[in-house]
């Protein structure tokens, strides 16, 4: 649906988000798996939708670019691979369309979830369908860790997936643009990204080729912020980063966590700064610890980016691990009901968090452990932040 037909109504801004993340790269969260009919497809989503509205959310996160292809009919990209099993093959209707219409019916947000740089959970182009901008285009790729990524650090890679995104915004009602905490891949011991004609023709003038890859990364950030604003005003963008920024034995402005991974070390991205910039209008950490958490414990990030967005005038919504409710293979805190509940009960003390989002649709109407229905009976007692209608709606 274009964007200009579909009436604007209030959004969540300012209010209590209540979130849920919709994945569809391998089929995780929708569809259950490649090849249904149009019609199933859309029953399936429909189904999650109205999980959403029993649980008492108002937004979802739908990711609409799960693997440099699309869920729509974008001029830029293939049709995703994970509706038909084929990439390429049109499903027989308009995924993302449909999303924002049905959402916005049942007083949802769409959030359009998008991956910048992921190509394939492969490294074989071969198998990428014959038009693919990959393929077209083999000097953009890196293969990595048994994937191949699009090579940030090249200005014209980072132009067509800006353009590529935008698309989706210039086509359709969406409330946001919402990324997720893929930047530069996560490390992978043994291996190098092979960044080095890039790094030399780009790189002079850096103090190193970290510095450069987070310049990169950064530019990523702002031009898209800027583009959103020029195109639709109303559409907020949102990124959703792997919780550790830094440990404070590296930089005394991190956390005083001990986390393996830091996102501006090791991802390159330099998310309090993003916030510190006002080049975001909300942020959501995943913090998937749980309270006491030895090395990353939830209390202590959550006060630490709590901190981070004040008088910024980002909104902070707290990612949250529901999906490890009641899973015997994480620590016995996860096997308590009420562990989610206690995040939620926790982030109250803090004046910045206006809302969480769950990871991922699948446990929120699966509820693992009874966690989910916890969450609502001790905080959800009401719909809250939710769109107004339509009229006719």
């Amino acid at each position: 649906m274009p964007a200009d037909t579909y009436p604007r109504e209030t959004n969540a801004r300012g209010t209590d988000l209540r979130g849920m993340w919709i994945a569809t790269v391998t089929n995780r969260d929708w569809p259950s798996k490649p090849g249904l009919t149009a019609a199933q497809q859309r029953a399936e989503l429909i189904r999650h939708l109205d999980t959403a509205v029993k649980r008492r959310l108002n937004a979802v996160m739908l990711q609409v670019r799960p693997t440099a292809d699309a869920l729509w009919p974008s001029p830029y990209e293939p049709w995703a691979q994970c509706l038909t099993g084929t990439q390429g093959k049109d499903p027989g209707w308009d995924p993302l369309g449909t999303a924002v219409r049905e959402a916005h019916a049942r007083g949802l947000e769409l959030h359009a979830w998008f991956n910048p740089y992921r190509v394939a959970n492969h490294t074989d182009p071969s198998r990428l369908t014959a038009k693919h901008p990959a393929r077209l285009h083999p000097g953009w790729v890196v293969p990595y860790g048994g994937k191949l990524y699009y090579n940030p650090g090249l200005p014209e890679v980072r132009k067509f997936v800006q353009d590529a995104m935008l698309d989706a915004v210039r086509r359709y009602a969406i409330d946001a643009v919402h990324w997720d905490d893929y930047f530069y891949p996560y490390p992978v011991a043994g291996q190098t990204f092979q960044d080095d004609a890039a790094y030399k023709r780009y790189g002079t003038g850096f103090s190193s080729r970290a510095a450069w890859r987070r310049d990169n990364i950064d530019r990523l950030v702002r031009e898209t912020s800027e583009r959103i604003a020029r195109t639709r005003k109303d559409v907020r963008f949102g990124i959703s980063p792997f919780g550790v920024w830094r440990n404070a034995t590296t930089d005394p402005a991190g956390s005083d966590t001990r986390g393996g991974v830091q996102t501006y070390d090791d991802l390159y991205a330099d998310t309090r700064t993003w916030v510190r910039k006002g080049w975001i209008d909300y942020v959501v950490p995943q913090l998937y610890w749980e309270i006491g958490h030895a090395a990353c414990d939830y209390g202590t990030l959550l006060r630490w980016w709590n901190g981070v967005v004040r008088s910024t005038g980002v909104d902070l919504y707290v990612g949250e691990a529901l999906y490890k409710a009641g899973d015997p293979a994480q620590p016995a805190p996860w096997r308590d009901p009420a562990e989610l509940s206690r995040h939620l009960t926790l982030a109250k003390k803090h004046a910045g968090v206006r809302g969480h989002v769950f990871f991922a649709a699948k446990e929120v109407g699966g509820d693992p452990a009874g966690a989910m229905t916890r969450v609502v009976k001790d905080h959800y007692g009401k719909r809250a932040g939710t769109r107004d209608l339509a009229p006719g709606k």
